[in-house]
């Protein structure tokens, strides 16, 4: 972890996709540490899970569940994998995933490609020592995606820690027309039916939304018992970029979502008045970003992007710098900060 300034430049020197396949590869190879304990300043309760620290892995790194365990031996707090969706599907054609290194953020258009669910559940089922979460999706071709997602939950189930429905990504062509309110409803209710006494279900939300919309799915949300909400996935917006790929097509993540991310958390926090959990996502590099997410109502966050630029040692990095910064600002254990904007 400490040579990765190192490795770094070899690592760019490589197409983006080929090099996240190499991680993946490596840390295949590498026995899994223990997981953290839990940390009386920072654990958390959410949804009746105890999460050690705040700091998750999002989900698109470890598409298929191949390196959980390894992910939750580098400090992440709780692990979240896939997308994955019902059947096998190839994706995109590449190329689709791209570094936008003067921005430190990344474009991607995969579009769910993975290996399916069955596959993953297998290795899923030896456990993980650890909280890892599924997400899951739809797949591109399907004629009933709320199908898709119900036989999501019911596949993936027993393998669990959580679910999360996701249907925020903008590579799959109309997947985001399931944030409807009415579309919503008739998703969640196959969802919440199908997973019975199942795990917590979180739903994972798009950044680019209107504030009529956010309060449309807080209210449908809130009365379908969705345990969490995740805010944000990435977006089709383009702030001021510089990097010669800023034009590419797909979903931005990294620093520049940082921003928008944010705002949106603070929409969701305010039309659910805490009557939910948020989990944030979307440009956190810091303790700094993190504590400013858990100000603004998140009770947990997740991260990715970060990882390509700063090296596999950030989610103890992160950990370590939100301790101080809140033993800094007078806050005893991470819960007490939740939400403090909006006091």
């Amino acid at each position: 972890m400490a040579l990765y300034p190192l490795v770094r430049p070899l690592a760019f020197a490589l197409d983006a996709e080929r090099a996240h396949a190499l991680a993946i590869a490596a840390l295949k190879r590498r026995r899994p540490a223990a997981p953290p304990p839990p940390d009386p300043a920072l654990a958390m309760r959410v949804a009746e899970l105890s999460f050690p620290n705040p700091v998750g892995l999002a989900a698109g790194f470890d598409k298929n569940a191949e390196v959980f365990r390894q992910m939750l031996g580098l400090g992440f707090g709780f692990v979240e994998v896939g997308t994955l969706t019902p059947r096998p599907q190839p994706g995109n054609p590449r190329p689709r995933l791209f570094r936008l290194v003067e921005d430190r953020g990344v474009i991607n258009r995969l579009g769910f490609n993975n290996r399916g669910q069955a596959e993953a559940a297998t290795r899923l089922a030896g456990g993980a020592g650890g909280l890892v979460g599924v997400n899951i999706g739809a797949n591109k071709d399907s004629e009933d995606r709320i199908a898709d997602y119900a036989a999501g939950v019911r596949a993936m189930t027993g393998v669990a820690d959580y679910l999360t429905v996701n249907i925020s990504s903008p590579n799959t062509p109309g997947l985001r027309a399931l944030q409807d309110a009415g579309a919503l409803d008739a998703l969640l209710e196959a969802v919440i039916e199908a997973r019975g006494a199942g795990p917590p279900v979180f739903l994972k939300l798009a950044p680019d939304l209107v504030p009529a919309d956010i309060d449309a799915i807080a209210r449908v949300a809130i009365d379908r018992r969705v345990d969490a909400l995740i805010v944000a996935n990435t977006t089709v917006s383009r702030p001021i970029l510089k990097s010669p790929q800023r034009d590419e097509a797909g979903g931005l993540s990294g620093a520049p979502l940082g921003p928008l991310a944010l705002a949106r958390l603070r929409d969701f926090a305010k039309a659910t008045g805490g009557t939910l959990p948020l989990i944030a996502a979307g440009g956190i590099a810091s303790g700094a970003d993190a504590l400013a997410r858990i100000r603004a109502g998140a009770s947990l966050v997740q991260l990715y992007t970060a990882m390509v630029y700063e090296g596999p040692g950030l989610a103890r990095r992160i950990n370590r710098e939100l301790k101080l910064l809140l033993a800094r600002e007078g806050f005893a254990r991470l819960e007490e900060a939740i939400g403090v904007e909006r006091s």
